[in-house]
């Protein structure tokens, strides 16, 4: 990709040589950051600028903004935007190989050749668009990038989607000596991690980060404990900024009082099941398929007496019924409890633990989802009232 800065008399050229694959996948990740509510026309747009040998690309909708780096040989720095769901199709839909990218300036025109397609895209001034802050030299903290997008995986999901509480719709993230700590809930249901921090954090640091804007980190992440990624809450906690050699994310932070989620996790239990974790959750998931018409209501049956000492049911009168034996060890006392399918379902196929324990308290008490021999993460799940 050639990408051409002209001034209007045709000098202050900047010239940038990439590749068409490279800045799609770019393009691919920063378009995520671009609003698509029109309040400000300028943030339907993606900015393109010339950023110490490397073009970079950014997009935001005020609340997540993203800057991906794409490698490139730059001879001068210069910057424009142009509207991004054009820009990205029309990207996209090129041939692999080079393409050459001009701009005139007082049009404020890209115009785009690849072979024998051509396209002109009327943009706006680089000026006009809102500064997404980049990570200073020091970072607050760093992590293992496979890990925190793991932690995303096993807490995000479970946050509320509906604003009528805003600081359940995030994520508390506690930063604390060599530990970070994600806690994620609802109305009726709880996960946290723990996970290790390669930098101590003194004195602790709490913030509750947007579900959302965590899901869009996960994108950026690689699953490897190899990669790692820089970790900034800004003086004021008002933003939190993600950094990888790729791309960053800049991301607001909720205001509020996150509610205190310890104390609903149980500190007892009268039974505790392990079971492999692919068992239960296909037991779960094909007893859903009748749960749907009954409430999403799925009936565990665990007696250490029987074999297999654990059943999964669901009863839809109209439809049918299922029946799930599940072969598992079970410590403790008889019990039957009812759960909401999707939340058993959500919280086992958000693990990859090949072993799982479910610790019960009784019919009426909450459940509790562990890994075995994992004791940084817990799921809670309040159950569900079985009809007399």
């Amino acid at each position: 990709m050639y990408l051409l800065f002209r001034g209007t008399s045709g000098e202050g050229r900047v010239k940038v040589v990439c590749l068409q694959e490279n800045l799609a996948h770019g393009l691919g990740i920063a378009g995520r950051g671009v609003s698509t509510r029109g309040s400000l026309p300028i943030l339907g747009n993606v900015l393109l600028r010339t950023d110490a040998g490397r073009l970079r690309l950014t997009a935001t909708n005020l609340e997540v903004g993203i800057n991906c780096w794409v490698p490139a040989k730059v001879e001068d720095e210069g910057a424009i935007t142009v509207p991004a769901k054009l820009f990205i199709d029309f990207v996209n839909s090129l041939p692999p190989g080079n393409v050459e990218l001009s701009l005139n300036v007082r049009t404020k025109t890209l115009h785009l050749k690849s072979g024998p397609y051509e396209a002109n895209i009327k943009g706006m001034d680089a000026e006009e668009f809102p500064i997404i802050p980049q990570i200073p030299d020091k970072p607050t903290t760093r992590m293992s990038q496979a890990t925190l997008r793991r932690m995303i995986g096993e807490v995000a999901f479970v946050a509320a989607t509906d604003d009528s509480r805003p600081v359940l719709t995030g994520v508390l993230t506690t930063f604390s000596g060599d530990l970070v700590t994600m806690a994620a809930a609802d109305p009726y249901r709880l996960s946290v991690r723990h996970a290790r921090l390669l930098d101590r954090v003194d004195p602790a640091i709490e913030v509750i980060i947007p579900a959302k804007s965590l899901f869009e980190v996960a994108r950026i992440l690689e699953d490897t404990d190899e990669a790692t990624v820089d970790i900034l809450v800004t003086p004021n906690k008002s933003q939190i900024i993600f950094h990888t050699d790729e791309a960053d994310l800049v991301s607001r932070i909720i205001e509020g009082q996150f509610p205190n989620y310890r104390q609903v996790i149980p500190t007892s239990h009268s039974t505790r099941v392990l079971a492999q974790r692919e068992e239960l959750l296909k037991a779960t998931r094909l007893a859903s398929y009748f749960a749907r018409d009954a409430a999403n209501m799925l009936r565990f049956q665990v007696d250490p007496s029987n074999e297999p000492p654990l059943v999964i049911t669901a009863n839809a009168a109209e439809v049918g019924d299922n029946t799930g034996r599940i072969d598992a060890t079970v410590e403790g006392q008889a019990t039957t409890i009812a759960f909401n399918s999707r939340f058993v379902s959500d919280a086992l196929s958000s693990l990859t633990a090949p072993e799982v324990a479910l610790e019960l308290g009784g019919p009426l008490a909450p459940g509790v989802v562990k890994i075995v021999g994992d004791d940084s993460y817990l799921h809670v799940v309040m159950p569900l009232r079985i009809p007399a």
